[in-house]
């Protein structure tokens, strides 16, 4: 649960706050933790984009993470309707152009989703583009393994370059995209004990 508050505070410090209501709201908070409650409607539609491997983690620190912040009255986006073999669709991508900020939970089966990695890619074409921030989260993975597609990642490339062999720039930009988001600073959360 440790690891869990200290990726709150890092979501809520990256959020700006600009309404006036922001002040009331924080002024309300009795909480002893240390982050602001009662946070403000924003002009984008919500604060955190989750993108994550529902396989890996939906029922453990992603469930975790979202639970805390909804708590906090953090406005956030979670897709729990994965439809295997398609793209992200509009809602979707909606939902990341709209988002303030992105917490990425990198994983051990995170590179096998076709899904997470157009996901990923937009992320951060928004992060260029809006200014989008982006906390990634290395769940059970070296984030080394992430940067340079070892590890699980390597055997997911594998199978994804015979799978795209007639679109291969699809899977170069999915490679940078890991470098690029694996170089950000992030947070490194081992899964101990399950």
């Amino acid at each position: 649960m440790e690891c869990i508050m200290t990726i709150l505070q890092m979501c809520c410090r990256s959020l700006t706050f600009s309404s006036p209501s922001s002040a009331a709201a924080a002024a309300g908070d009795d909480d002893d933790d240390g982050i602001e409650a009662n946070i403000p409607p924003r002009r984008e539609k919500y604060d955190v984009f989750i993108n994550f491997r529902g396989e890996d983690t939906r029922d453990g620190i992603t469930s975790h993470l979202h639970a805390a912040l909804l708590q906090k009255k953090i406005e956030t986006y979670i897709d729990n309707r994965l439809q295997k073999g398609e793209e992200i669709g509009p809602a979707l991508v909606e939902a990341i152009e709209k988002s303030t900020l992105s917490v990425i939970i990198f994983s051990q089966n995170y590179a096998s989703s076709t899904w997470c990695l157009d996901e990923l890619v937009h992320i951060l074409e928004c992060k260029e583009r809006y200014g989008h921030k982006v906390i990634p989260i290395f769940y059970n993975i070296n984030p080394s393994d992430v940067r340079k597609q070892d590890g699980s990642y390597a055997g997911a490339f594998t199978k994804l370059v015979k799978r795209f062999k007639d679109n291969i720039d699809k899977v170069h930009k999915w490679r940078e995209a890991l470098t690029t988001a694996a170089n950000l600073s992030g947070f490194d959360y081992p899964n101990k004990g399950g």
